[in-house]
């Protein structure tokens, strides 16, 4: 395949969606959560074991979203990881109709 063989595809926005995924959405709120997390560790140069510490969750919880493993959690426990490592956040939920492909 040469470089004129190759086309540029524009995505959604969500990776989930463009693959299909029927959970796309709800997979794509958790990865930004959970990316935000991580954001605020950095940061805060915090290591799991002192994230651990401050916020009362298992450090291996926090390992877990550093490896992108999300599948053990809901929503509504990243928002409580968030809300207990920065107070200062807030997150809105924008609810759409989704355009037709």
């Amino acid at each position: 395949m040469s470089e004129r063989d190759a086309g540029l595809v524009r995505g959604s926005g969500n990776v989930f969606r463009d693959f299909r995924d029927p959970d796309a959405d709800l997979k794509q709120a958790k990865a930004v959560i959970a990316a935000r997390v991580i954001a605020v560790l950095d940061e805060r140069e915090l290591t799991v074991r002192g994230a651990a510490s401050l916020t009362g969750f298992a450090a291996a919880d926090f390992s877990r979203l550093r490896n992108a493993d999300l599948s053990r959690f809901t929503l509504d426990r990243l928002m409580r990881m968030l809300g207990a490592l920065d107070k200062r956040t807030r997150a809105t939920i924008r609810i759409e109709p989704v355009p037709a492909a």
